[in-house]
């Protein structure tokens, strides 16, 4: 089916391999001044709008990105958190500023142009969250441990995305990829901060 950016596999088609998870973890940081957006505390539930979260702020995207839609939520797999625990990064969920940690879906299939079900919302996948120093500021990393952070973290920060539908997401609900549209990959950003 022709989709207005380009081929739409649904979750039936040979595309994309139907993958159901859930939330394990919400976090939301409300702008609270002198204070960094990292972590960011858990929440039971929350009202996700077309603007992102009910509460949350993102400084980069607010004052950078003017509000890009595209960078509404960030979502991770709690898999990554495995594997960085596992080498030795004892990071927690809401350390790396992700909305929505998840389990159960591995972090590729969530590359852009993936529309996923969190809930009662919709989101689509739209651009990797690459790595920046504003990661130096967690306890375990700091400024010496922080380019060496920076580079187990390249490609395994979450993805943005944004929403499609509105609706209460809890902790617990229901994540499933419903469709992807054909898009090229997109190239990782370097070297610009986007940390919530």
């Amino acid at each position: 089916m022709e989709g207005a950016r380009g081929t739409v596999a649904t979750a039936g088609s040979p595309a994309l391999a139907l993958r159901s998870g859930v939330v394990r973890r919400i976090g939301v940081k409300p702008k609270t001044p002198g204070e960094r957006g990292l972590p960011k505390p858990e929440v039971d539930r929350v009202e996700l709008r077309a603007d992102g979260l009910d509460g949350d702020y993102n400084l980069y995207r607010q004052t950078t990105r003017s509000g890009d839609p595209e960078m509404a939520v960030l979502l991770l797999p709690e898999e990554v958190l495995d594997e960085l625990n596992a080498e030795g990064w004892p990071v927690r969920p809401g350390d790396l500023g992700e909305n929505f940690t998840t389990a159960g879906i591995p972090y590729d299939d969530l590359r852009p142009r993936t529309t996923v079900e969190l809930g009662e919302a919709v989101v689509e996948t739209s651009k990797p969250c690459e790595p920046c120093d504003n990661l130096f500021a967690l306890p375990y990393v700091g400024a010496e441990k922080g380019p060496l952070f920076l580079r187990a973290m390249l490609h395994r920060r979450g993805w943005f995305a944004r929403v499609v539908r509105p609706g209460t997401v809890r902790r617990g609900s229901a994540v499933r990829l419903v469709a992807r549209r054909d898009a090229p990959p997109v190239a990782p950003t370097t070297g610009a901060p986007s940390a919530p």
